[in-house]
């Protein structure tokens, strides 16, 4: 029997696909891995080695001498700082920014705000932060247009979102205004409308057997939530109503 495997870091996030000129960040041998934190030397739970290793469980390493053994262990690990600094990992503030970002860009796309905030919460020093960003921004492992574009792409082909909905999540992820209107303007009307269409033939058959207005306000309120527009939604729900021969005189009025 084939065993599937779970690779961690590669779930998708909500549609999220990488966009143009990200690929970069994860050929770079120090972007791999969780991009978790090195963790404390390991320290035996208090009592542990005590036992002579007679009792039953008793295994290498719980006896007398590997107490001992773990103890001399622990105190040659020494402090978090010589953990991190075994591990090859810099004191330098411009290195440790390049590292974290480097590991937050592998896999997934990220906006110049997103990064500023880990760096942020990481204490990396401000200047050491900039200096970081803008170099990235220079090679394109930061773009925020790209982001943007590859964002509106997925959300709306994937999740049937509108403009206003995509402008407020791209303003969750600290793109500039004038950014997010240039992404959500390549938007086409006639394809949003299209996109509306389909969002509610696919809800259309679970609404049958409602009476005329819960069909509207539900399916209305699907499109509104995902940011249609009312006066769009009214006509695409009425049209949808209209061909299967529901009577939608007195529809003209806002839900």
């Amino acid at each position: 029997m084939t065993r599937r495997t779970e690779w961690p870091g590669f779930a998708a996030e909500s549609g999220e696909g990488p966009g143009p000129g990200f690929a970069a960040a994860s050929t770079d041998g120090s972007a791999s891995g969780s991009g978790s934190e090195a963790g404390l030397p390991y320290e035996p739970a208090a009592g542990a080695g005590r036992g002579r290793g007679s009792g039953p469980g008793a295994g290498p390493g719980f006896g007398e001498g590997a107490g001992r053994r773990s103890r001399s262990r622990s105190r040659s690990s020494g402090s978090p700082s010589s953990s991190r600094a075994e591990k090859g990992e810099s004191r330098d503030p411009v290195e440790q920014a390049r590292n974290i970002c480097l590991r937050l860009l592998t896999g997934t796309p990220r906006t110049r705000k997103q990064l500023a905030d880990a760096l942020r919460k990481r204490e990396i020093p401000e200047e050491a932060a900039e200096e970081v960003l803008s170099r990235f921004e220079d090679v394109g492992l930061i773009d925020d247009a790209a982001f943007a574009d590859a964002w509106v792409e997925s959300r709306h082909h994937g999740r049937g979102l509108a403009r206003r909905a995509l402008v407020r999540e791209l303003r969750t992820k600290g793109v500039d205004a004038t950014v997010i209107d240039e992404a959500v303007g390549r938007l086409d009307p006639d394809q949003e409308e299209a996109t509306a269409r389909e969002l509610v033939a696919r809800k259309l058959r679970s609404t049958r057997g409602l009476d005329r207005d819960k069909r509207l306000r539900r399916l209305a309120g699907m499109l509104a939530r995902k940011g249609y527009g009312e006066g769009m939604a009214l006509r695409v729900v009425r049209r949808a109503l209209e061909e299967e021969g529901e009577d939608t005189e007195g529809l003209d009025e806002p839900f």
